[in-house]
């Protein structure tokens, strides 16, 4: 079966010309990553390639080569389209525009597989680890910058290789990407350590909100917070990974107000626990450990629901 589908695949990316890419909205580095890994490698193969981002790339990645060549919306028509990174076609913003994918790349335990072809491993620790494992497989090449970008992807939705669904075949991938010429240690600070002064003060004043019940904690980054804070992005700087350290606590959850009047919610829970059927009730999805949706409503309106819920959960373990 899975040979099967190895073999539909590669036959997809070789025969098809014009490609479409897509990942979620508010892209992270595995979206961002996982997009110009396998963009840049077609582009190898003589592709005309579109890589498109709703919300454009974050400037925690626009030093990956590539890019800047990262489109709002697309234009004109495919052989292919191909999503990468994304459990639900909601989440591509209107980057389909009513179009059936043709090929869904993903890990999400909570992916609907929602494309012609489907290749959604839940076991991997992200979307660029299975392209670093399966690019060759379907005859693709791994440049030195789609290793960049790959083992970007990988760096940040572990979080530094420290999430609890790490494994042994995700360690030797990177070090498969470090030989075709990937810096380890200069993606790694790039994409997990520096910080820009805007977002810096972002943290602090969703820092200063911090709340905790028991074995919950949650905070909030309104609209007003990033407007005083000068940062300019429509995500939460990755705040979310701050929060998951707290020892006291199994699980955090981040609300974030957005333009649109929704809130974007993400939880992240401490092994043992699975707040992805949370999201999921909700119109999200994700891991276990990590999940999240975007919610209509008002902060006031999305925040009670929302933490009763999670407490519900909790309460299963008292």
């Amino acid at each position: 079966m899975m040979e099967h589908l190895h073999a539909d695949i590669r036959q997809l990316l070789h025969n098809s010309n014009r490609i479409l890419i897509l990942s979620h909205i508010r892209p992270d580095g595995d979206a961002v990553g996982s997009m110009l890994g396998l963009g840049l490698s077609l582009l190898e193969l003589g592709k005309d390639v579109q890589m498109v981002l709703s919300d454009g790339v974050q400037r925690t990645f626009r030093h990956l080569t590539g890019a800047e060549n990262i489109l709002h919306h697309s234009s004109g028509d495919f052989d292919a389209i191909i999503t990468l990174d994304a459990s639900d076609p909601r989440r591509l913003g209107d980057g389909l525009e009513g179009r059936t994918p043709d090929l869904n790349i993903d890990h999400h335990v909570t992916n609907l597989n929602f494309a012609r072809l489907n290749f959604v491993l839940p076991e991997a620790t992200a979307t660029a680890a299975i392209l670093a494992e399966y690019l060759p497989v379907w005859g693709l090449p791994i440049t030195k910058p789609v290793a960049e970008a790959l083992l970007t992807g990988m760096v940040t939705d572990t979080i530094g290789f420290r999430t609890s669904n790490m494994n042994p075949t995700t360690l030797r991938l990177a070090a498969t990407l470090m030989e075709a010429g990937a810096d380890l240690p200069e993606l790694y600070k790039r994409a997990l350590i520096n910080r820009s002064f805007a977002a810096t003060r972002y943290w602090g004043l969703g820092l200063s909100d911090l709340q905790r019940e028991g074995r919950l904690a949650w905070t909030t980054l309104t609209l007003e917070n990033r407007k005083a804070s000068g940062y300019t992005g429509t995500d939460d700087a990755d705040l979310t990974n701050v929060l998951s350290g707290i020892d006291e606590c199994d699980i955090v959850v981040l609300f974030i107000e957005q333009k649109e009047g929704t809130v974007k919610v993400s939880w992240r829970a401490q092994p043992g626990w699975d707040v992805s059927q949370i999201a999921f009730s909700f119109g999200g999805g994700g891991h276990s450990a990590a999940a999240g949706a975007d919610i209509p409503g008002t902060l006031e309106e999305v925040r009670p629901k929302v933490l009763e819920a999670t407490r519900q959960l909790l309460d299963t373990k008292k």
